[in-house]
């Protein structure tokens, strides 16, 4: 359905996305995840054909985006970060302007409306305006106008960012049903829970570059189904080479993160070290705040890779 192949974007001398490849098969549900910053959305951007690549080539259906945007995004529909609808405009008004830009009329577009509205759940404040609704509802309305015509591919840019829990739900079943019927997704977040809900495949995005990419099982193999060691601590006392060696007593080099007064350890089983970490730890002058020992997600794998966390 998509292909990406070397893709890059700079912006003066700043490198945005460095070469980026990957494919997406018809009918899967694929994230791109990663920090605020990572350049998610400058992918996004070129993907539409809102952003010419500095280099690279992109398909969709076969049909190259860069030289025929206007027949790609036909096949696309789109969910931006940011809300963008008409706030002095009721929920239905506006779902009929944007079904209006995909060249829907008359009782075709009466009925999209009336169906996109049942499936937001926004049927019964339909006449409402969009400046009386809460965030989650207006991000709501965002998505069903990306959806009106029924487009091939749906693109979803961060789409969760700052909404209550009750909305933040109805959007991920909403699109957990676009994608059981049969629509291709593409989703971008720095929220790995939703990932692991909704996507098949995962592709790992950090300072522009695609750092690894598969399915969450495949994912999770990169770390040996190793848990983490989250000790938190007052006083950092383990940047010296001494200490650190007496760290890899217990664990190798690069099972060991340092970050401020937190020190995070993998291991595949984290029980039978915890109390020789914890005397260790003693034995340095370290004050232990807090342990806590989280099994192995796509937190774990991120961390891994990159030594940050997808929260920074």
């Amino acid at each position: 359905m998509l292909t990406v192949q070397g893709l890059k974007k700079s912006f003066g001398k700043f490198e945005a996305v460095k070469g980026v490849s990957f494919s997406i098969e018809k009918g899967e549900s694929f994230s791109l995840l990663g920090p605020n910053g990572a350049g998610k959305s400058t992918i996004i951007n070129m993907l539409t054909g809102l952003y010419p690549p500095t280099s690279g080539e992109i398909h969709i259906k076969g049909i190259d985006v860069i030289k025929n945007s206007k027949q790609a995004q036909k096949m696309i529909g789109v969910v931006p970060q940011e809300i963008a609808l008409y706030e002095t405009l009721s929920a239905r008004e506006n779902l009929k302007f944007w079904g209006r830009m995909y060249d829907l009329s008359g009782k075709n577009l009466d009925k999209s409306v009336d169906e996109v509205l049942e499936m937001i759940g926004l049927t019964d404040r339909a006449k409402d305006k969009v400046n009386t609704f809460s965030g989650g509802m207006k991000r709501r309305v965002n998505i069903g106008a990306a959806i009106l015509h029924q487009p091939e591919v749906l693109i979803m840019d961060e789409p969760t960012v700052g909404i209550d829990p009750q909305s933040r739900n109805h959007i991920l079943e909403t699109v957990k049903r676009l994608n059981n019927e049969g629509m291709t997704i593409i989703y971008t977040s720095h929220y790995m829970e939703e990932v692991e809900y909704l996507c098949e495949r995962i592709g790992i995005i950090d300072h522009g570059e695609l750092i690894v990419c598969g399915t969450l099982k495949e994912l999770r193999e990169t770390i040996g189904d190793r848990s983490r060691i989250l000790v938190s601590m007052e006083v950092d006392r383990l940047h010296n080479l001494e200490n650190m060696t007496l760290l890899t007593t217990l664990v190798s080099e690069k099972d060991i993160l340092i970050d401020a007064n937190q020190l995070t350890v993998f291991h595949k089983e984290p029980q039978l070290i915890l109390s020789d970490l914890i005397q260790l730890l003693t034995k340095v002058g370290t004050k232990v705040t807090s342990v806590e020992i989280i099994e192995p997600n796509l937190e774990s794998v991120f961390l891994h890779l990159t030594g940050r966390s997808l929260r920074e």
